[in-house]
């Protein structure tokens, strides 16, 4: 398995590659306002989607997705309502996990999870 970061940087385009693939068009990856980073923010169907990206070489301890805390949501709202500012955007907000893991045979699956969080799920 790649290292940490390598692995990272893996999921990240496989999560993209997916989103293409699926009609979603990415707008920017790795956005980043003051601490936080939102992975990638695409559109499709006049919605913005802000995906975070969750990669781990196992579950056995948790799921990916579990992995986004009421802090990183804050992060990322924040982040979001910087964006939506500075790009002057008026779009509803949808926020997805895209977990990526591992299979039995070590080949990296996909797990989109639409509607994952709501930004108020951070209060």
């Amino acid at each position: 398995m790649a290292s940490h970061n390598d692995f990272g940087k893996i999921a990240e385009d496989m999560a993209a590659d997916y989103l293409k693939k699926n009609g979603y068009k990415i707008l920017t990856r790795n956005f980043r306002f003051q601490k936080a980073e939102v992975d990638i923010i695409a559109e499709k169907d006049d919605l913005l989607i802000i995906v975070e990206v969750k990669a781990r070489s196992t579950d056995a301890f948790m799921l990916p997705q579990e992995a986004v805390t009421k802090t990183k949501i804050k992060s990322i709202v924040s982040a979001v309502n910087h964006y939506l500012e500075e790009f002057d955007k008026h779009n509803e907000v949808r926020f997805d996990i895209i977990s990526v893991l591992p299979d039995e045979k070590r080949n990296l699956t996909i797990e989109h999870i639409a509607d994952a969080f709501q930004a108020f799920d951070a209060n």
